[in-house]
């Protein structure tokens, strides 16, 4: 018969045990930063270097990039993405450039983004964004070696 010292430690000792059972399973993450399949909340890759500012694109200019859907505000930026992708895309898939530097993968924010040497570069928010550029060069070096391998889980 178990009484409550002998039911106190059979628990104690099962409990961390247990946990090593539960711990979650992370599935792999998409290749590209996507809301309800539309990448970069809906804005143009493009404009990010034609006009220099976020600008939300259109429905009826759009593209599939790596499993998720661009838009674009014209049909011009639309065939510029399409003619080279990659000259457009953001890095690292658009999650948040600083997240992958340090190993994990994050949302973006449209507003807190960065054009480096030609390159895209999206971050959570405009603070994480101060924070990816004060040490630019370093966090791209962290991210291109942490990429796609963060991808993972």
């Amino acid at each position: 018969m178990m009484n409550r010292r002998t039911f106190l430690i059979a628990t104690a000792t099962a409990l961390p045990a247990a946990g090593l059972l539960t711990q979650p399973v992370f599935a792999a993450q998409p290749p590209v930063f996507a809301t309800d399949n539309i990448a970069i909340n809906g804005y143009d890759p493009v404009a990010y270097f034609t006009e220099e500012m976020p600008v939300e694109g259109f429905a009826e200019f759009s593209s599939e990039w790596d499993g998720a859907t661009v838009l674009f505000a014209s049909a011009a930026h639309k065939e510029m993405f399409d003619a080279d992708p990659e000259a457009y895309a953001p890095k690292y898939g658009g999650y948040c450039a600083y997240a992958v530097s340090k190993g994990y993968t994050a949302s973006t924010d449209p507003n807190a983004w960065t054009v480096h040497e030609g390159r895209l570069y999206l971050n959570y928010s405009r603070s994480v964004r101060a924070l990816w550029t004060a040490r630019r060069s370093s966090h791209i070096r962290s991210a291109d070696a942490n990429w796609p391998s963060v991808l993972e889980g």
